[in-house]
């Protein structure tokens, strides 16, 4: 059996070698090229300086709706016990509106109780205004559905329509929000009248 020659074999492994190397350096050619961006401090520092600035604004937004809500909050707190006390103010109105109209009045006694009834009323009701609850009482006035209820009309031509001509209940405010409207009752043009000076603004509940 005849050997392989020796010398012949390293150049065999040579060939194999070259054939290698040249597969990767083609490879190595197909590929793009990867650059690898360079930093750029002025752009870095400017994204962080806009993200503080929108992290900022954020901030600002939120404690501003913060605020708001707090002070809502703080002003219509005691809308329930308001309306409440409003309640204790009619009653003690009807009070000495009956204790007006009975015929007892020379009595000294009734007459002590009324101007007594009468004190209490001016304080309640300046104590109610220390705390911004402002009574809304609109005779003579024109309608304003916003502040008021109308519960009947009349048909008048002493005033003009939409006029409120009697008020059954008066309302109060909260913090210039109503806390309850005033019932009233609200003239409208009598018959005879033209159609055209009804208020078209003024709603009725029965």
């Amino acid at each position: 059996m005849t050997k392989p020659d020796e010398d012949e074999i390293p150049e065999a492994q040579a060939g194999g070698d070259e054939s290698e190397l040249s597969e990767q350096e083609q490879t190595a050619q197909q590929e793009p090229e990867k650059k690898i961006a360079e930093p750029d401090p002025e752009r870095e520092l400017a994204e962080a300086k806009d993200q503080l600035l929108r992290t900022l604004a954020d901030m600002e937004i939120l404690r501003a709706r913060t605020e708001r809500e707090q002070e809502q909050t703080r002003k219509f707190a005691i809308a329930d016990f308001a309306r409440a006390v409003v309640s204790v103010a009619d009653n003690l109105r009807r009070a000495i509106e009956t204790a007006a109209d009975t015929e007892t009045l020379s009595d000294e006694g009734v007459k002590s109780l009324i101007e007594g009834l009468l004190m209490t009323e001016k304080e309640l009701l300046a104590t109610l205004d220390r705390y911004n609850i402002q009574k809304v009482d609109p005779m003579g006035e024109r309608f304003d559905h916003d502040l008021h209820q109308a519960i009947f009309e009349v048909e008048t031509v002493n005033v003009p329509p939409g006029t409120v001509v009697e008020v059954m209940q008066v309302g109060y405010t909260l913090n210039d929000r109503l806390l309850r409207p005033a019932m009233v009752g609200v003239a409208k043009a009598a018959a005879d009248q033209n159609e055209g000076e009804k208020d078209p603004d003024m709603g009725t509940e029965a």
